[in-house]
């Protein structure tokens, strides 16, 4: 893959994240709210791969930083990254490296085992590590137990796997429309 086209990509999906936080958040108790973009860090891994995956992801994350009110809610600036979410954030490229890093290892020849192969890797890298990443946060700076930060983090997984089945439809849509879509980065340079 060339390298503007693979820029393009990059950047295509640090502004999807963008638009899924035009989607007004949901505040929950914990201080963390639910948003879509957990789908948009899921979407970029199974599509782009863990390389590009995590480029974009990070991208976003700087631009956010940086003051940009990407976030749901309209929310930017580093103190962002001092809230209760900021476990969740710094997650997100870890979470889309390794749904980029399973996609690439699981079949994708069909676009029913594409969607099934995305729905495992959004499962594992979207949800799982995701939250193992919320958890340390909530305990760390929302100061709760394990436990309470571990039950906590739950609320949010029945929406995470509808995100995940929501990855896999569109997956397997792209699938069928653009067959030659390396999913998780295969064959890319």
């Amino acid at each position: 893959m060339n390298s503007s086209r693979s820029l393009a990509l990059v950047s295509l999906f640090a502004a999807l994240l963008a638009v899924f936080g035009l989607i007004p958040k949901i505040d929950l108790p914990l201080g963390v709210p639910i948003t879509l973009q957990t789908l948009g860090v899921m979407l970029a891994g199974c599509m782009l791969g863990p390389k590009r995956a995590l480029q974009a992801v990070t991208l976003f994350l700087c631009a956010v930083a940086l003051g940009l009110p990407l976030l749901s809610g309209g929310r930017g600036g580093l103190g962002v990254f001092l809230a209760p979410s900021t476990g969740y954030l710094l997650g997100w490229p870890f979470g889309a490296l390794v749904t980029g890093w399973v996609m690439s290892k699981l079949p994708s020849s069909t676009p029913n085992r594409a969607a099934i192969s995305a729905f495992f890797a959004s499962g594992l890298g979207g949800l799982m590590v995701v939250h193992a990443f919320g958890v340390v946060g909530l305990v760390r700076i929302a100061n709760l137990t394990w436990t309470q930060a571990f039950f906590g983090t739950l609320v949010f997984v029945p929406g995470d796997l509808i995100k995940c089945l929501v990855c896999a439809m569109v997956v397997q849509t792209i699938a069928r429309g653009v067959p030659d879509w390396h999913f998780g980065g295969r064959a890319l340079k």
